[in-house]
């Protein structure tokens, strides 16, 4: 293998003359920075990626928030509704419970007359407070 002079320097016109040589001599210099830019802008990029992602999944739960909260409201009603009701059922169950108290199982024209039980126990109590007070 002998390389000549003339040899030589066809390659080096080939690949751009001077500034073919300056181009690669540059590049073998800074191969190092050039690197480390190469992984800034990869980071970089992949920083940005994750931002994104997170402002994604920061909507994402702020989405379901949200409906748990509606939710929520709609749950509340339902106890209240339900409470309701309850409260109306129990208003209705003691107005039975009076009633069949004051029944009167006699002939419509002696009920007129009957005293209920409550009103004598009433009735009692204060002719008892009565006879003390003598």
């Amino acid at each position: 293998m002998n390389i000549e002079l003339g040899d030589i320097l066809t390659i080096v016109g080939t690949m751009g003359g001077i500034e073919g040589v300056k181009w690669a001599v540059r590049a073998w210099v800074n191969r190092h920075t050039d690197a480390r830019k190469e992984d800034a802008a990869a980071d970089a990029l992949e920083i940005d990626n994750k931002k994104k992602q997170i402002t994604w999944l920061e909507d994402r739960i702020s989405q379901r928030d949200l409906k748990i909260d509606a939710l929520y409201v709609e749950l509340r009603q339902e106890q209240s509704a339900k409470l309701d009701e309850i409260h109306k059922r129990h208003g209705v169950e003691l107005a039975l419970k009076d009633a069949e108290h004051d029944r009167c199982d006699r002939p419509d024209s002696e009920c007129s007359r009957r005293i209920p039980p409550r009103r004598k126990l009433d009735l009692k109590i204060e002719g008892n407070n009565n006879e003390t007070d003598k």
